[in-house]
């Protein structure tokens, strides 16, 4: 047993990790993530991937984990030296000496022989696997902000449709500027050796050894390599003792839910989805996602008495920080219904692109998050349900924010990741119609008028990528209405419905006003008084009734439906 009765995470890295060495970490010997549509591997879903040689794998399968760049690492390990790769690790380490990295999480699952025997093996043995995460490919519908083209084909069609994402400056640039071909390097037609290899391991050895295997993607329960390997385990019933394990964004249909349920008699199942707030929050950072869908999904499998366990996986950015709170409090009640598991949860910080961890915030937002999340913390750490890593990774999170400077060693300055966080989302709300409004905290409305007036002076869109039928109204060709071009496209993406009810009423007054002295200006012969005001009143009527309303409600129905259709605060990318 990993760690003994009543033993916490820090006493078990004490008499476990430490004596061994200060860096020794399990996931480096019997954990791979490969994504087999690129043929890139990393030890946790913490480093950088790297490339795995085609030649190597064709022939040798294990070299899908063994790489060179792992026994590398493995031997800075043995000798208590940090590779920097796991920076992540480090980084929580180095605020307190007693935090508990994930390092400690991903080894507490291997017995304590099965880690000494690591750290005596020679770095340049080939290890058997132990837990497994493979994507067979970046099949997605989803086209979440935080991911980019190399895991999502949703993506990968934003990017082909609208083009790059432009105007970024920080390190997190490069993520959104291509449609990443590399990620899939072959067609789903073609023979991919990197998946020839998975299959020939699996079939040939890996099956024995292997404790766990997790699927992730893109979307795995669109790929049907998936299927391919649930079936295998229905054909060889008994023969494999590995769990398996399914990151699902959860926003498929139930009938593929009651579909994979129909599968979990084969193997033991547990499923792995993603999110970290709530509804309308959701909606917007993980674009493609619907809310009740999701939720009704959590249900069916919380309830469904089939799988080993349920399990909810936090990506924290600077979005989900305003809301956290609330959605922890959701899944609390979700337990209360299901069990301690059902969900558990992990809160995994985000660090790239950096511009979207919670780190790029400025102080002041930063500081209205980090204040919530601890009064909510403080008054509701003791109630039931609770996991000990969960109350670690929130108590992890909340030092996190106020003491770690920067999301990792090559972050860009604060101004900039802030620059690239408004330009970002400016584009993202033309391109996926939405409104960063739905965050009022990260950025309020008294924020949003030097954002308007500099881009009324800055910027002109000239072809702009696929915007609602409101702007497209508005989408002038003739050079001479350029600058009442980029008035009326900024008022439509980026004024909200308040102040578009004000401008409506204006007109509504101006045509007031002004409607009789057109109509006596431009109508000869008008009768004198008492005759005048009769005919003119009835005149303006008619002209307003005929002419004016109907230009006045289309107006108001094209502001009405900009405000839900149409993508607002196009104006918060320029500072």
């Amino acid at each position: 047993m990993p760690k003994k009765q009543n033993e916490t995470d820090l006493e078990y890295k004490q008499r476990v990790l430490d004596p061994l060495s200060s860096s020794m970490c399990g996931a480096k010997w019997y954990n791979a993530t490969i994504w087999l549509g690129s043929g890139m591997t990393t030890s946790c879903h913490h480093p950088l991937p790297h490339k795995v040689s085609v030649e190597d794998v064709i022939t040798n399968p294990k070299a899908l984990h063994n790489t060179p760049k792992k026994k590398t690492e493995r031997e800075m390990m043995q000798q208590g030296k940090r590779p920097a790769g796991c920076e992540y690790c480090w980084k929580i380490e180095d605020v307190n000496r007693n935090n508990i990295s994930d390092r400690v999480y991903k080894s507490v699952i291997y017995s304590d022989d099965e880690l000494k025997q690591a750290h005596s093996l020679s770095s340049e043995q080939d290890v058997n696997l132990k837990t497994l995460e493979i994507a067979f490919d970046r099949t997605c519908q989803f086209a979440c902000s935080y991911c980019n083209p190399a895991f999502s084909t949703t993506w990968v069609k934003d990017i082909k449709n609208n083009g790059a994402y432009e105007n970024l400056i920080s390190d997190g640039r490069n993520h959104f500027t291509h449609e990443h071909e590399n990620s899939q390097l072959y067609k789903y037609t073609e023979t991919n050796p990197y998946i020839e290899a998975f299959f020939k391991w699996w079939e040939t050895d890996l099956y024995k050894t292997l404790d766990e295997l997790r699927i992730t993607g893109g979307e795995p329960m669109m790929s049907g390599h998936l299927w391919k390997l649930l079936d295998w385990f229905k054909d060889n019933k008994g023969a494999s003792k590995t769990r398996i394990a399914i990151n699902s964004n959860l926003g498929l249909d139930s009938k593929d839910i009651l579909k994979l349920l129909d599968r979990a008699d084969s193997a033991p199942l547990d499923i792995y989805t993603s999110n970290e707030s709530l509804v309308n929050h959701a909606e917007y950072i993980r674009d493609g996602l619907d809310w009740s869908t999701w939720a009704q999904n959590m249900h069916l499998l919380a309830g469904s008495g089939k799988i080993r366990g349920l399990h909810n996986m936090c990506t924290i950015n600077a979005l989900c920080l305003e809301t956290l709170p609330e959605f922890l409090s959701y899944l609390l009640k979700f337990k209360a219904c299901y069990g301690r598991d059902f969900p558990s949860f992990t809160l995994n910080i985000l660090r790239f692109p950096s511009f979207q961890s919670p780190l790029a915030l400025p102080n002041h937002i930063k500081g209205y998050c980090h204040n919530k999340l601890s009064i909510w913390y403080e008054v509701n750490k003791n109630k039931e349900f609770w996991n000990e890593h969960e109350r670690a990774s929130i108590e992890r999170l909340i030092d996190y924010l106020v003491t770690v400077d920067a999301p990792h060693r090559r972050t860009s300055d604060p101004a900039k990741l802030w620059h690239d966080f408004k330009t970002f989302y400016a584009q993202y709300d033309l391109r996926r119609h939405r409104s960063l409004d739905v965050f009022p905290k990260i950025l309020p409305m008294d924020t949003r008028i030097p954002f308007l007036i500099r881009y009324f002076k800055q910027i002109e869109i000239t072809s702009p990528p696929k915007l609602s039928k409101t702007a497209e109204y508005f989408s002038f060709k003739s050079a001479k209405l350029g600058v009442l071009r980029k008035f009326l496209r900024v008022y439509i993406l980026v004024t909200p419905i308040f102040f578009k009810l004000i401008l409506f009423s204006v007109l509504e007054v101006i045509a007031s006003i002004f409607m009789p002295i057109f109509i006596s200006k431009n109508i000869k012969n008008m009768p004198t008084f008492p005759v005048a005001p009769v005919i003119n009143t009835g005149l303006f009527l008619y002209f307003k009734i005929v002419f004016i309303d109907p230009i006045l409600v289309f107006i108001a129905f094209l502001l009405f439906f900009s405000h839900k259709g149409a993508p607002t605060n196009a104006a918060k990318g320029i500072m």
